[in-house]
């Protein structure tokens, strides 16, 4: 009399089930069957290897795991035919096409110092960020060269360098060189990751148009003067207090940081003067001096039409900050497709990168986020 399926569950988890028996199972119609299967140590390779192409994923899971955990006593060179054959299944399922399959692999051997060497690379070097993450992240087989090697692959990859604990200031150098500002945001925030002072002086620089750096930038744990001086001119003025409070901070500059901090304070107290009524100039004004190709025109017309010293038009389109000018004509009262043209013939920006509008035709950035834009780029000139 066939068994039913919960005798067939009992049979498959059995270690001393005769391997015959756990061979067939390895077809039986049951995936819940198969499942129990695929978790039992005693399996011979054949049966694992069936296992291995089992039309469902989670089956495929499951074994993954389990011969992950075994990987560390398949790698010694005296082997068996057996071990061998083991390892070449579980080398197979780190090609698995479900991403669920290689992420259990992953998650099993992203910390072991003794997994297969071949296993981590083919996993730190996978597309799907569930795979690579944890083993980047973590792995301790990883060399300098392989996580060189990895910050020119795929933007998940930086990302997961970019956070991996202690990275040499080689490393960071590679990230900062290829990464986009999410890269070097997860670099910063990475506190053990070792930064060149050079380095850190020129993030600072390049924060003016990046504020979600500000805060990493300001908590970090070692920061040179030059690296202070840049962020104290352009952070806001919470992170300028937090600025202020450092303990490693020479007592001329903390003294400098606190005058300036309470300046700000005391500027931002003061109520500002109503503008004379005046007559401001019209968006066609500014759209038929773009058509002409007249920059010089075009800023002194959004200068006035912002109430802002042409100075600060012109500080934005050297910067040739797409921010900043797009900010500038949402003061002026002007439209998004205004901002795009400026963007275009006064910061001499390609239309592939010039800011497009959001949804809607409004503008792309927050108005708290074209505010802080303004008040750098007034800051700039002080």
């Amino acid at each position: 009399m066939a068994l039913d399926e919960a005798n067939r569950v009992r049979m498959s988890a059995r270690p001393e089930t005769p391997p015959a028996a756990l061979l067939q199972l390895a077809t039986d119609p049951s995936a819940t069957v198969r499942a129990t299967l695929a978790m039992n140590p005693a399996l011979s390779a054949a049966t694992n290897a069936m296992l291995a192409r089992d039309p469902d994923e989670r089956v495929r899971a499951l074994l993954a795991r389990k011969l992950s955990i075994l990987a560390p006593t398949l790698s010694d060179d005296a082997r068996s035919r057996l071990q061998q054959d083991t390892l070449a299944t579980l080398k197979s399922l780190a090609l698995d096409e479900a991403e669920r399959v290689r992420a259990a692999i992953a998650d099993v051997v992203k910390d072991m110092p003794n997994a297969p060497k071949d296993i981590i690379l083919r996993l730190a070097h996978d597309q799907a960020v569930t795979v690579c993450e944890p083993v980047i992240r973590f792995s301790p087989l990883l060399t300098n060269e392989d996580l060189l090697a990895l910050v020119t692959g795929s933007a998940a990859a930086r990302i997961a360098v970019a956070r991996r604990r202690e990275i040499g200031a080689e490393i960071s150098d590679a990230l900062i060189a290829h990464g986009a500002e999410d890269v070097i945001l997860a670099l910063l925030t990475n506190g053990s990751a070792h930064i060149r002072e050079a380095a850190l002086d020129l993030l600072a620089e390049r924060s003016a148009s990046v504020p979600d750096w500000h805060g990493p930038l300001v908590n970090r744990p070692a920061l040179p003067e030059a690296a202070v001086r840049t962020l104290s001119r352009i952070v806001a003025d919470h992170w300028l207090e937090t600025l202020a409070r450092r303990g490693d901070l020479s007592p001329q500059l903390a003294t400098e940081l606190r005058a300036k901090l309470s300046e700000r304070l005391r500027h931002a107290s003061q109520p500002e003067p109503k503008p004379e009524p005046t007559s401001a100039p019209m968006e066609s004004d500014l759209m038929a001096a773009v058509q002409d190709g007249d920059a010089s025109k075009a800023a002194a017309i959004l200068a006035r039409a912002a109430d802002m010293p042409l100075a600060v038009v012109q500080r934005a389109a050297t910067l040739r900050s797409a921010k900043g000018l797009i900010s500038l004509t949402w003061k002026a009262g002007y439209s998004m497709k205004a901002g795009y043209a400026v963007q275009l013939l006064l910061a001499r920006l390609s239309p592939g990168v010039a800011l497009k509008a959001g949804p809607g035709n409004n503008f792309p950035l927050s108005e708290q986020e074209m505010r802080w834009q303004i008040d750098f780029l007034m800051g700039t000139l002080r």
